[in-house]
């Protein structure tokens, strides 16, 4: 069994085929997290969940590149106290496409600061996990998340999705007790990075694994659009490099998502 902790068939791409690849996740004992952006993602994450009694879930959250949108906390509660909401997410910082003016900069940051520090206390609130969306900016996050450790959820806080950061910065998220997502992006050069190194060092109970699809496509996947089910090229890599076996790294990694994020189905 395998579980996608962070994917997006709640977005248009999948419009023609998401019941068709859900079932067929699902036949293939491939479990789904899907994450919002918005709040029209989010709400659509929440409805694709209710279809199935187990094995698909929904995180509820506005992106940080979205934050000039607005953040009614009354409704994303709402949206969010569904029995089928796992954690609130995905949320954070993103520092890419920052603006190149020094004022439009602070407003960029400082925007972005405002609606993670909302969306913590949110999370707080429900008592859930969060998932952590961060681009350039882990220094940042790491300076936020401890001067508000209060609003994380205590011994399973929530995860960094696709992290890229250094040694240290991984070592930083794990003594807070954060788990580590690794998808698609492993497979990929960038400099300054050596995901086998973090791999390595990343403890087995702490690794989720993840697709981010329709984005960050394996390589040989069998599609030219990535979807929950490459997922177990992700499994695999990370099998090979820690040594162990596919069967053991799916077992720990389900075991893991099921413990963060407390999978049940509506029968349980």
């Amino acid at each position: 069994m395998l579980i996608d902790t962070h994917s997006h068939l709640n977005f248009s791409d999948f419009d023609k085929d998401r019941e068709e690849i859900i079932e067929k996740c699902l036949k293939n004992r491939i479990w789904i997290i899907n994450v919002g952006i918005d709040y029209q993602t989010s709400r659509k994450a929440v409805e694709i969940s209710r279809k199935y009694k187990q094995g698909v879930y929904a995180a509820v959250g506005l992106h940080p590149l979205n934050f000039k949108k607005k953040f009614d906390y009354k409704e994303y509660k709402k949206l969010a106290s569904d029995s089928k909401v796992v954690a609130i997410g995905e949320i954070g910082l993103d520092y890419y496409y920052k603006p190149k003016t020094k004022r439009k900069l602070e407003v960029f940051k400082e925007g972005q600061k405002e609606l993670l520090l909302k969306q913590l206390k949110l999370a707080k609130e429900l008592d859930l996990p969060i998932i952590l969306h961060c681009r350039l900016a882990l220094d940042d996050m790491l300076t936020i998340l401890k001067s508000n450790i209060q609003y994380l959820k205590p011994n399973l806080p929530g995860i960094i999705h696709c992290f890229t950061g250094n040694l240290e910065q991984l070592d930083e998220f794990l003594r807070m007790g954060f788990f580590i997502g690794f998808n698609g992006i492993i497979f990929k050069q960038i400099s300054g990075i050596d995901f086998e190194i973090l791999i390595k060092r990343t403890p087995l109970k702490r690794i989720l694994i993840e697709t981010d699809c329709p984005y960050l496509l394996p390589p040989e996947f069998s599609e030219k659009r990535n979807n929950p089910f490459g997922v177990k090229l992700v499994a695999e890599k990370i099998a090979s490099i820690k040594g162990i076996s596919f069967e053991d790294l799916s077992k720990i990694t389900t075991e893991n998502a099921i413990t963060l994020f407390g999978l049940f189905s509506e029968s349980s």
